[in-house]
């Protein structure tokens, strides 16, 4: 699959929540961000404490002062939303996107989140090409930015790496507590015989780490 993935960012308010973001980012693989009219001073060394190791993904950020320039770089983009908008645009599930990528390969897709606490305003969301909502519960479907951005970096990896993540599900068949008890206590019976348990309070810690 050649997609080629891009996260913008719109007036984030706080800079731990860049940072988080772009540590997501980098656990599955994905190093473009863009940032557009930060709240704060970008970066900041809060963003820097909590990217971890990706503050090379903060370094090569680009920032931009409106989201028309942002998108620029991006064949299609796809913006999250906590809640329905009455506007002319198509909402998708998390299925439809993943139809969407398979079908639409070769193409940069831009996915776009709002700031925390107002989310993306009805001119921001014009400029993309779908609506997408992350499905919660009912009684409280705000997420935080970057809680929101790691689910669709983990649904995009999957999908890229579904014969990967596949192949690594091997059928195991799970043992009984009772056979795995029985186990333990064999070992222990023939450690016993050594005289591996010395002091005697290592017979303890063995017995209990391991049941």
């Amino acid at each position: 699959m050649k997609n080629k993935f891009g996260f913008i960012l719109v007036k984030t308010q706080l800079g731990e929540n860049i940072g988080a973001c772009a540590r997501s980012m980098k656990n599955f693989g994905f190093s473009k961000l863009h940032v557009v009219s930060p709240k704060i001073n970008f970066p900041n060394h809060k963003t820097k404490a909590t990217s971890v190791g990706a503050y090379d993904i903060i370094n090569k950020a680009k920032v931009f002062d409106n989201v028309e320039k942002a998108i620029k770089p991006f064949n299609l983009v796809i913006a999250l939303s906590a809640r329905r908008r009455d506007i002319n645009k198509r909402h998708i599930s998390l299925q439809n996107f993943q139809n969407i990528i398979k079908k639409r390969q070769n193409l940069n897709i831009g996915l776009m989140f709002g700031p925390e606490a107002s989310g993306l305003s009805n001119q921001d969301l014009s400029f993309a090409n779908y609506i997408m909502q992350i499905p919660t519960t009912s009684k409280f479907k705000s997420m935080n930015l970057s809680h929101s951005l790691t689910v669709i970096c983990y649904e995009i990896f999957k999908l890229i790496n579904k014969k990967k993540i596949n192949n690594n599900n091997l059928n195991l068949k799970i043992s009984s507590k009772a056979k795995i008890v029985n186990i333990v206590r064999h070992l222990v019976f023939l450690l016993e015989k050594k005289d591996f348990f010395t002091p005697k309070e290592k017979k303890t810690f063995y017995v209990i780490k391991y049941k």
